[in-house]
């Protein structure tokens, strides 16, 4: 079973415009791969297609991860499967609390066909004590877990969640839409620390920033460049400094020639 995300000539619109126009990607398993790419260039629509977003219509194309193509599956298939979404902007879930909404999660995820769900449920010690340990990492209050989802978080909490998230369900293949985005660089170090922790062997990150303030933190191995819903340059990490120094002008002119 390959835990490379493998993406082919992936196409999608959303409302009748078409946004991704031919994608192709790899991402190895194991591994941190940076897509960076200017404002409008698809980069979200990408990891909400992967997460399997509704609002979108994929044209062509395939999506594969552990022998299956994931475009044949629901959002919480894709779940099981491995697959998490840090979301560039979370929303808010008042009533359900953030300790619920992550012990649901997890026992979704050790549920097993034709089991009573109360046998594989996670023991409620143990999801204490993996709470705990996850927000002292983060550094958070544990208060933070008695609080509504999202509700009245600052932008820095609410990507702390997304984070935690990640450290509670343990993905394989964990994709970051633009987590640094309104973070300061306190949050940002946390953050990233948090990912680092997780990052290797067991799970693989595809991080989407517009900067390279946030792969200073995360280094990625491999950096992919997306413009006007295609991926137009692969490369290292030199890649992303170059984009730094450069910004995104010359490369335009340089595919334009």
């Amino acid at each position: 079973m390959s835990n490379d995300l493998v993406i082919k000539d992936l196409r999608a619109r959303i409302d009748d415009k078409e946004i991704l126009k031919g994608v192709n990607l790899t991402v190895r398993g194991g591994t941190i791969h940076a897509i960076m790419g200017p404002n409008g260039s698809g980069k979200s629509t990408l990891a909400n297609i992967i997460a399997g977003h509704p609002g979108y219509e994929v044209t062509g194309g395939e999506i594969w991860y552990k022998d299956q193509n994931i475009l044949e599956l629901e959002p919480d298939e894709r779940s099981k499967l491995g697959l998490f979404l840090a979301f560039q902007y979370p929303v808010a879930v008042p009533g359900v609390t953030v300790a619920n909404f992550l012990r649901a999660a997890i026992n979704a995820h050790r549920a097993e066909a034709g089991k009573d769900p109360k046998e594989t449920a996670i023991p409620v010690a143990e999801f204490r004590k993996q709470l705990r340990e996850g927000m002292k990492i983060l550094e958070m209050d544990e208060s933070f877990a008695r609080r509504y989802l999202n509700e009245g978080f600052s932008g820095g909490e609410k990507k702390r969640l997304e984070i935690l998230q990640m450290t509670m369900l343990k993905p394989s293949m964990a994709v970051m839409d633009e987590t640094d985005s309104g973070l300061d660089i306190d949050a940002l170090r946390i953050v990233a620390d948090g990912v680092n922790r997780l990052a290797g062997p067991h799970m693989a990150a595809l991080v989407i920033t517009h900067y390279q303030r946030l792969l200073n933190y995360i280094k990625p191995q491999f950096v992919s460049v997306m413009m006007d819903g295609r991926i137009v340059r692969d490369g290292g990490p030199e890649l992303a400094l170059e984009l730094e120094e450069k910004g995104y002008d010359w490369l335009r002119e340089e595919l334009a020639a």
